[in-house]
């Protein structure tokens, strides 16, 4: 089949027959889309085919036919319609698919991981701002796409949507720095982090570091998944304060990971950010 961007030449041309003579022109072209004015005009000579003896018949003598033809990949990508708007009252609304009983503890605190992403690809892949042209449409996309992406961000990650939640449903802020967090953190917690700097400042640069910090690593990793699953039970029970103070320590364990990643041979502490 002929390209558009040949169309043009190949039905320019002046077709005969023996007995009949037509004429193709271009009647007008717009961008994928070219439109032709085809003038059949027949000769008394003798049509040959039955098709030709049915038209000589009908007594036509001018038979003017338009056609189009369209090229899909000559269409615009860009809408200008504006981005489907999703329902942005909070984190949980913008992806009701996958969280349709809205926030804890109407809905268990846990998020099921595959199916958020795939709502949220489905989000970014119908407003994505290259979709749009320049101006209040694109501008539009741009806020839903960011505004989306940190939805996502949230929810994905357990301390984040702990601190979301206490905050925007509870109105607890447990990163202020008013001295609440430091008082929060129960003494055995304090002792387990205070051992693990103790551990880090005996180790330094000496030989076996890499493995003691290693067991270090996973021990966190245990510490963090517990709290977790506590920070769960006591959001699905609607336990606001167990989750205040869970997590208070998770930071905590957050914190301590962080550093742990972060550590090089001869390093004697970590850096908490409480």
């Amino acid at each position: 089949m002929a390209t558009p961007r040949l169309a043009p030449q190949l039905f320019s041309a002046t077709c005969f027959s023996k007995s009949a003579q037509t004429t193709i022109t271009p009647r007008s072209a717009t961008a994928g889309t070219y439109y032709y004015r085809c003038h059949l005009r027949l000769s008394s000579s003798p049509l040959p085919s039955p098709l030709a003896r049915r038209v000589r018949s009908s007594s036509l003598t001018n038979l003017t036919r338009s056609f189009t033809t369209t090229s899909s990949y000559l269409a615009s990508s860009t809408s200008t319609a504006a981005p489907e708007t999703p329902d942005i009252t909070n984190h949980y609304t913008i992806f009701r698919n996958t969280l349709p009983a809205g926030p804890p503890p109407q809905s268990p605190f846990a998020i099921p991981a595959a199916d958020l992403r795939r709502e949220f690809l489905q989000w970014q892949s119908r407003i994505h701002p290259d979709k749009y042209p320049s101006g209040p449409q694109k501008q539009q996309a741009e806020a839903l796409s960011a505004r989306i992406n940190e939805a996502y961000r949230t929810l994905l990650d357990p301390l984040l949507r702990a601190q979301y939640l206490l905050r925007e449903m509870h109105g607890i802020d447990v990163t202020a720095e008013d001295g609440a967090t430091k008082h929060a953190l129960d003494a055995q917690t304090l002792m387990e982090v205070m051992e693990v700097q103790e551990t880090i400042e005996e180790v330094g640069a000496e030989e076996g570091a890499e493995e003691t910090i290693q067991e270090l690593k996973r021990e966190n990793e245990q510490r963090v998944q517990g709290c977790v699953r506590t920070l769960e039970e006591a959001f699905d029970r609607g336990d606001i304060e167990k989750a205040r103070t869970e997590c208070i320590k998770l930071r905590f364990w957050y914190s301590v990971g962080e550093g742990l990643r972060e550590w090089e041979p001869g390093t004697r502490e970590i850096r908490l950010v409480h």
